[in-house]
């Protein structure tokens, strides 16, 4: 029987490409954060930079923040 490797890409191989580059990402509370990333971990948890916060009408500033991966229900690139 012959396996041929998949070509959807894991979600740690997808982050390592998107290092220094500019996400949007939706939590799962219904925020919107948008950032670059800077790093991240085994777990998924995310170091963003320039983050700006938006949820309903209300946008703030948030700098730099460490954002736990369980919160995260999908990341796009801006």
């Amino acid at each position: 029987m012959l396996f041929l490797p998949s070509a959807m890409s894991l979600p740690l191989d997808v982050l390592e490409k998107a290092v220094n580059q500019k996400l949007l990402l939706l939590l799962k509370d219904g925020r919107h954060i948008e950032g670059k990333l800077l790093g991240y971990d085994e777990y998924m948890n995310l170091v963003l930079d320039e983050v700006e916060e938006s949820k309903d009408e209300t946008k703030r500033r948030l700098g730099r923040i460490i954002l736990r991966g369980s919160n995260v229900v999908s990341i796009s690139f801006i």
